[in-house]
């Protein structure tokens, strides 16, 4: 099974020896074995006892509570971790020197520009249409790409990767029709169903980072290109920027081939959400599609480790984003 998703109200879960029970309002009660349990998505009114926390962490598997209203995460369980703690050690000595940590972000940033050419160089193939816009975002991410492989620091990044940052999402805003209303990336509330849909995906692979990072020893809130942030997962955010072009083309897709249409999507006080179907379509879509990110994002995590610890010769490769 590998994932479970409970996304209804008033669902009651409990133990049954090895096996995690559901339970709901005029329904048969559902029994799921832990053994095939990785990961656990909630979101809106679950009750459960400390009882199921401990018996999933103890499995290894791993829990993402989501608001019920905008799909924002909210919580995560994480199981045991990789138990050699050298690893952070050399993870936090990365951390404090900035030299060290540049040639990691800048492949990081170069690979997120290449999965962001490719997304748009197949576009190109399918929608000669909307050429001008796609051609010039692409003239404009590899112009970009040298300059990357040349920055002196982290600022000039930042300024790279905002500039091709800008560049997809004008291309990409051209490849959904008119009835969605995207025009870039928007979010805390997203206000069309494209952005409700990166977003959730988004939060999604984030959780999938944050769980990988620490199933290989790492501490997810250190990264090597985002600075540390309160409550945030700065390794998680940079493990998934390579793969977020990814994503947008997923997103795409669902709205392209008429998996997701407008009438899917809920409008609330100036936020988009997605509805009960529509939500129901993600989830089946992303376990779909996810597959081969969550084996990057595991690979990654261990190299990086490996190479902190001074086992890998060479640096993660961080922009090689390919499943």
């Amino acid at each position: 099974m590998g994932t479970l998703y409970l996304d209804r109200r008033n669902l009651n879960l409990r133990l049954d020896g090895k096996r995690l029970v559901i339970e709901e309002p005029d329904a048969r009660p559902r029994g799921v074995p832990l053994a095939l349990l990785e990961r656990v998505v909630l979101r809106g009114l679950v009750q459960f006892d400390s009882g199921v926390l401990g018996a999933l962490a103890e499995q290894g598997a791993s829990m993402v509570c989501l608001s019920a209203r905008h799909s924002r995460r909210t919580a995560i369980l994480l199981g045991p971790g990789h138990g050699d703690a050298r690893r952070r050690l050399a993870q936090y000595q990365l951390a404090l020197d900035p030299a060290a940590r540049l040639p990691l972000a800048r492949a990081l940033i170069a690979g997120k520009l290449r999965a962001q050419i490719r997304l748009l160089d197949a576009a190109l193939a399918r929608r000669s249409d909307v050429r001008k816009p796609l051609h010039d975002a692409l003239e404009t991410l590899r112009r970009l790409l040298p300059d990357v492989a040349g920055a002196t620091d982290r600022d000039a990044l930042l300024g790279l990767e905002g500039a091709g940052a800008a560049a997809h999402y004008a291309a990409l805003a051209a490849l959904f029709p008119p009835a969605l209303n995207f025009t870039g990336r928007n979010r805390r509330p997203p206000r069309d169903p494209v952005n409700a849909c990166l977003s959730l995906g988004y939060t999604l692979l984030h959780f999938e980072a944050v769980r990988a990072a620490h199933g290989a020893g790492l501490d997810p809130l250190l990264g090597f290109y985002h600075e540390p942030a309160y409550g945030r997962e700065s390794l998680a955010c940079d493990l998934i920027e390579p793969l977020r072009p990814r994503l947008d083309g997923w997103v795409w897709s669902l709205f392209h081939e008429r998996q997701l249409q407008v009438a899917d999507f809920q409008f609330d006080k100036g936020a988009c959400l997605l509805d009960k179907a529509g939500r129901q379509m993600f989830y089946a879509g992303y376990e779909f599609w996810v597959p081969p990110l969550r084996r990057y994002l595991r690979r990654e995590s261990y190299r990086l480790a490996n190479w902190l610890n001074g086992r890998a010769p060479a640096l993660p490769e961080g922009g090689n984003d390919e499943g």
